[in-house]
């Protein structure tokens, strides 16, 4: 029987524009079985076109519809639970405005007019935005919205500061937490993927990636059997310290065909 695969990407099939030993063969023996492969990342600062791009470049077969990001999971979100006359204020680069104007979705600029404010990976974040995102929730009382939980995302030569550096910044200004957050581990991630997209059911699914607090937690927390690799950013006494704990551990995806799939 047919399983599916949500892969991630930063640390999982590559570290920046370098694809990780093995890979490619992986994906090829995954879909030679018959098995269902996407792509999920917490990155906002590329669109979905743009992984598709770059996934192609590095010799893997892609299209628009095996690529599921942040911003797309945001957008649907917003399109759920915002009425016409609503708008958002955003902190973020250019892919996240792109992605959610492409869904529709209603920007402003103007803080006081926000009935959400969507925090994303921004890396010209500064005092300005920060006080406009807090302008919009103290005088609006906005819905604070963050693309993805990431402290870290994982580069060639260390880490940089992702979107939740800037969550923690909102939140120490504000007291309390943000309202939503929509990637991995989210639940409404996790719907989007299993049912709407590989149309499965969970148990049917592995999800594969180097965080053991987005990537493995989204497995545990809604049923999805999990492939831990340690190409990324998890070592092996974060494994060993975590309350998120992997079905199962490998180097990398290279010995994906190692896993008993049942």
């Amino acid at each position: 029987m047919a399983k599916g695969f949500i892969l991630d990407l930063d640390g999982t099939v590559y570290v920046e524009e370098k694809i990780l030993d093995g890979v490619k063969e992986s994906i090829e023996y995954l879909r030679q079985c018959g098995h269902k492969v996407v792509f999920f990342t917490n990155k906002s600062i590329a669109t979905r076109n743009d992984y598709v791009k770059k996934l192609r470049g590095l010799g893997i077969d892609a299209s628009i519809e095996d690529v599921i990001n942040s911003n797309y999971i945001t957008a649907m979100f917003l399109k759920q639970k915002m009425t016409p006359e609503e708008a958002v204020y955003v902190i973020g680069e250019a892919a996240l405005f792109e992605e959610l104007q492409n869904e529709g979705i209603r920007l402003t600029t103007v803080p006081r007019e926000a009935n959400y404010v969507v925090l994303g990976w921004d890396r010209e974040f500064n005092y300005r935005k920060l006080n406009d995102a807090y302008q919009a929730w103290a005088a609006n009382n906005a819905m604070i919205i963050a693309t993805n939980p990431d402290r870290t995302c994982p580069m060639m030569d260390g880490q940089l500061p992702d979107c939740g550096s800037i969550i923690g910044a909102f939140e120490g200004t504000t007291g309390k937490p943000v309202d939503y957050i929509m990637g991995k581990p989210s639940k409404l991630a996790a719907d989007i993927v299993i049912r709407d997209i590989l149309k499965l059911t969970p148990a049917d699914c592995y999800i594969v990636g180097d965080r053991l607090e987005t990537d493995i937690r989204m497995g545990i927390d809604h049923g999805i059997q999990t492939v831990l690799v340690m190409s990324g950013i998890t070592t092996e006494e974060m494994v060993k310290t975590s309350i998120h704990k992997p079905s199962y551990v490998l180097p990398s995806m290279k010995e994906i065909h190692q896993l008993q799939i049942s």
